[in-house]
């Protein structure tokens, strides 16, 4: 843990790089770093009170891993995070209660009691620089979450999953009674009362402690050293001819306009006709019924299939082609019309060589030194991660 925070400090330092938001330009071929200041981690924000400690990222790294927080007492936060799916799950939908296993491999017990949830894993690698600007800037505390924004920074996101029937319930409880129960049931274990004393002091175990501790981990889960932040600090061999190549290309087609600075996001909703995942009954009309969703940083691309908010491609080639084939622009999701699309769309008409070298850029946005740290036990007793072996 020591060293988790130890990397989340040298970020501060370090961490200068700025993605300028353009689209076609006047031939630069740079993308150059805008700021000098160094980017602070989330949560230290007074507005959010919940700074990171060793005692409060510990405890928050136990209660990720301990499946004691769902219904069932078989699935944890790791369950669906992993850390050798890059905190993902390598699925385009996740199996939360009554399933085995991890990753792909991961299936349900009984065929019959299926709680797929609804929407693609998205990877917590850099989930506490959520909401950052072109400029660097960014508030913890109004952080975007989850792929409709629906809820903000996470210490709110955090519950969620565990309320969720689809996720981390399943039929154990109702969602009303979730949060009480998961108090009275780690109020039970001495280990978590003594964790959460050296944590929290007076606060005890409560459902706030709860989430301020699990969000204190997840902002010790950070990968900002990938090759392109290499290149931009002055090594220029850390890319490749073809990456360069591929940088260019990913300005020239008007990536940045959404997927802007240092995060290779601008946080916002958009309407892009992605085609509904035949697994689910319905459509799924994303936020407020708009079909929109939030733009995906780019950071970790090549580590976070599949892609989109329900994991319908399940390759950067096939992103390729859904931006080629939106055309003038054409809607690919029969319930959304031309009309709805987002007019920053463009079309994406490349040929072969230049596909591969835009995806070669965007695998030089990975760092694979991130914490991979699997806890060989946790307080409840139960299996780190839940039913995952």
């Amino acid at each position: 843990m020591r060293k988790n925070l130890f990397a989340l400090f040298t970020i501060l330092i370090f961490f200068t790089l700025v993605i300028e938001a353009c689209t076609k330009d006047d031939g630069n071929t740079n993308i150059t770093p805008a700021v000098s200041q160094p980017v602070q981690p989330g949560g230290v924000s007074p507005a959010i009170g919940n700074p990171i400690t060793n005692d409060t990222a510990a405890l928050g790294q136990a209660l990720f891993w301990d499946p004691i927080l769902s219904g069932g007492k078989d699935v944890a936060c790791a369950t669906c995070h992993h850390p050798n799916n890059a905190y993902t799950d390598g699925l385009d939908l996740s199996l939360g209660p009554n399933a085995v296993g991890y990753g792909p491999n991961r299936r349900f017990l009984r065929p019959n009691d299926v709680t797929v949830t609804r929407r693609n894993t998205q990877t917590i690698l850099n989930a506490a620089f959520n909401g950052m600007d072109v400029s660097g800037k960014y508030v913890p505390l109004t952080a975007p979450m989850f792929w409709d924004s629906r809820t903000q920074s996470l210490e709110h996101q955090v519950t969620h999953p565990l309320m969720t029937f689809e996720e981390m319930r399943g039929h154990a409880y109702s969602e009303a009674v979730t949060l009480d129960t998961l108090v009275a049931r780690l109020t039970k274990i001495a280990e978590y009362q003594q964790l959460f004393q050296t944590a929290f002091g007076s606060q005890g175990i409560t459902s706030a402690t709860i989430s301020q501790a699990i969000a204190a981990f997840e902002r010790t889960l950070v990968a900002m050293n990938a090759p392109f932040d290499y290149y931009q600090k002055g090594n220029k061999t850390a890319l490749t001819e073809g990456q360069i190549r591929g940088m260019q290309l990913f300005k020239d087609e008007g990536c940045p306009i959404c997927h802007s600075g240092p995060m290779f996001s601008d946080y916002q909703l958009h309407v892009l006709s992605v085609p509904d995942n035949t697994q689910l009954a319905s459509s799924d009309a994303g936020a407020g019924g708009t079909y929109a969703f939030r733009t995906p940083s780019l950071r970790n691309v090549g580590l976070t299939a599949p892609y989109m908010h329900n994991g319908v491609f399940q390759t950067l080639k096939q992103v390729m082609k859904f931006y080629d084939d939106i055309g003038e622009p054409i809607s690919q999701n029969p319930h959304v019309s031309v009309p709805q699309l987002d007019p920053k769309i463009q079309r994406i008409a490349l040929g072969t060589t230049e596909q591969e070298q835009l995806i070669s850029f965007l695998n030089a946005l990975t760092d694979p030194d991130f914490d991979k740290y699997i806890p060989a036990r946790v307080p409840s007793g139960l299996n780190p991660g839940g039913n995952i072996r």
